[in-house]
């Protein structure tokens, strides 16, 4: 049954590689294909990106206070944000792209944010965070996730546990930074979405990784949300 259901799964995703796997370059205006999206279809498929925004939108918008001002955030501004984004993380190693369908923005933190076993960000990624932090901060129309992965290392427990740890950390971390805690939700996958094979060293290594999903929240949201 499990196998099954794998099987399911990847021919879903191959389907919508046609569709979603496709982003535009914000600097050329060319479509490109996904990195994201193709170390999905790689491994366990884009259902954690295609997905809703962790613990719904609804809630979310209320409890964030987002108003009737987010109209107009969605398009031009997103891309700007990219733009924005790709210049504060140039040089890091951090992955900046559009998520696979197409409305939102993912921050593919690499495995260097993080000692061995540690939960601490490292002093390197820090000046880069901060960066990620105030185009947050500058564009307050929307939501945050922080997700958490790891490699296949260790037992799947453990790298549950320290996947959610992680993105914690890192929440925290924009929090400092001024980003409202109420737009930010983690979430910790541990090994169940690799991106790369996780039996070479540099496989593993990119698949221990922190993702951050901004969605910007349009007029219609807050309408439906209240």
């Amino acid at each position: 049954m499990m196998k099954s259901r794998i099987v399911v799964s990847s021919i879903a995703a191959a389907s919508l590689l046609s569709l979603s796997a496709c982003v535009t370059d914000p600097n050329t205006g060319e479509r490109k294909i996904s990195r994201t999206a193709i170390g999905g279809i790689g491994g366990a498929g884009l259902g954690y990106l295609l997905g809703g925004l962790v613990g719904g939108k609804t809630a979310r918008i209320v409890g964030a206070g987002i108003g009737a001002a987010a109209g107009g955030y969605v398009g031009y501004r997103m891309d700007e944000q990219i733009r924005e984004l790709e210049e504060a993380t140039a040089g890091s190693g951090v992955d900046v792209t559009e998520t696979p369908n197409g409305d939102g923005i993912l921050v593919n933190l690499p495995d260097v944010t993080f000692a061995v076993d540690s939960t601490a960000i490292s002093p390197q990624m820090r000046n880069t965070l901060d960066g990620v932090a105030q185009s947050m901060v500058n564009y307050p129309n929307s939501l945050i996730d922080v997700m958490g992965h790891t490699d296949s290392t260790g037992s799947e427990q453990y790298n549950l546990d320290l996947s959610r740890r992680r993105a914690e950390s890192v929440a925290n971390f924009l929090t400092s930074r001024g980003v409202a805690r109420a737009r930010i939700e983690t979430i910790g996958y541990g090994e169940q979405y690799p991106i790369a094979d996780n039996t070479t060293e540099a496989g593993r290594a990119q698949n221990r990784r922190v993702e951050i999903r901004i969605t910007p929240i349009t007029e219609q949201d807050v309408e439906a949300a209240y």
